[in-house]
């Protein structure tokens, strides 16, 4: 069998030494990733100690945002991967130029490197996403590069790892549609960080600083209506553990309800708290994201108007004023009932 000699690192490369794997790190990312401080202590430890990550949790918990931050802060490169059905070893790896292989043979300049081949010879971390969503050829690919710290491409040769190379995935444990279970042989090469939802405090920070980067205006608006912002924390919240939810919505979903609520605000000429603008906004955001038990009883718009019942009604102006005592006829505790909102299901 013919032997091909190891490929060199690419010229130019992420210099792992340049990032500096300590607390000065630690306190940047403070300043990129809201209340990840404990994640990241264990992140970048097992980074410095050159293991391979595996993050676990559900989506939307700011997983690739995390890695992200780190790659960037500490001067690594960074290659990224959708994981699903059609990521072959052949897309991950690389493959040569048909064409050019017909003209210059199977030389390794007419190689055009996939996302694993570079991560390998520039050091860089190679991330994953939905590893449990890759085909099993693909993943046993993985765990050779883990072990062995090399990759061996028939006609091209060895790629060897180079310093910095570190294999970062991640998977949603909660999503078992087009998923495969993760053998024990990937959980036994990586150090693995659990990512969970983050408590109520920490998503409103997250949802006023995603909402006021689409809209300057909106974070006045979120300012002045805490309440919303609570409230509209409070109803995706709500989602992730309802007995008649499969699965709720992430913390996007706050960020969109209330991008969303500003926009139609502005559209209709009304007040951001008014009750047809909180719920369409409610609907539009949510509906899609949750999902129902099966034999669940009632549609996902039903079951989020009882939540935004609760949690978001009685901000409209028109509540406010009920709750006040002012109403038109002078009469306290006795002004007419709020008028059912523009979207509202009928009520029998």
């Amino acid at each position: 069998m013919t032997e091909f000699p190891p490929l060199r690192p690419i010229e130019g490369g992420a210099d792992p030494s340049s990032g500096r794997f300590d607390a000065a790190l630690l306190d940047r990312l403070d300043g990129r990733v809201v209340g990840r401080r404990r994640e990241l202590e264990v992140v970048v430890a097992s980074l410095a100690g050159s293991r391979h990550l595996l993050l676990e949790g559900p989506p939307g918990t700011g997983k690739s945002t995390l890695l992200r931050a780190v790659a960037d802060e500490a001067g690594l490169g960074f290659e990224f991967s959708e994981g699903n059905a059609e990521l072959t070893p052949a897309r991950l790896i690389g493959t040569f130029d048909p064409a050019r292989v017909l003209d210059e043979g199977y030389a390794p300049e007419v190689f055009l490197d996939g996302p694993l081949a570079r991560a390998l010879q520039a050091g860089s971390l190679l991330y994953i996403e939905e590893i449990n969503r890759l085909p099993e050829e693909t993943l046993n690919v993985l765990i050779t590069v883990m072990s062995e710290g090399e990759l061996h491409v028939s006609r091209l040769g060895m790629i060897p790892a180079s310093p910095g190379f570190r294999l970062v995935a991640a998977m949603n444990p909660h999503d078992t549609v087009g998923t495969a279970r993760i053998s024990s042989a990937v959980y036994d090469r990586c150090v693995r960080v659990a990512v969970g939802y983050q408590d109520a405090d920490t998503e409103a920070q997250i949802v006023t600083r995603e909402a006021a980067a689409v809209a300057s205006d909106l974070e006045q608006l979120i300012a002045a209506e805490r309440e919303l912002l609570d409230g509209a924390v409070a109803v995706v919240r709500a989602t992730r553990n309802h007995p008649e939810l499969r699965s709720g919505s992430s913390v996007r979903g706050s960020i969109d309800l209330l991008i969303v609520a500003g926009e139609l605000a502005k559209l209709r000429g009304r007040p951001i708290t008014s009750a047809d603008i909180t719920l369409d906004a409610t609907l539009s955001a949510l509906s899609g994201r949750i999902r129902l038990v099966e034999g669940a009883g009632r549609s996902a718009e039903e079951l989020l108007e009882e939540l935004w019942a609760t949690h978001l009604a009685h901000l409209s102006p028109e509540d406010r004023e009920i709750a006040s005592g002012d109403s038109d006829d002078g009469h306290e505790g006795d002004a007419p009932k709020r008028p059912a909102p523009e979207g509202a299901a009928a009520k029998a």
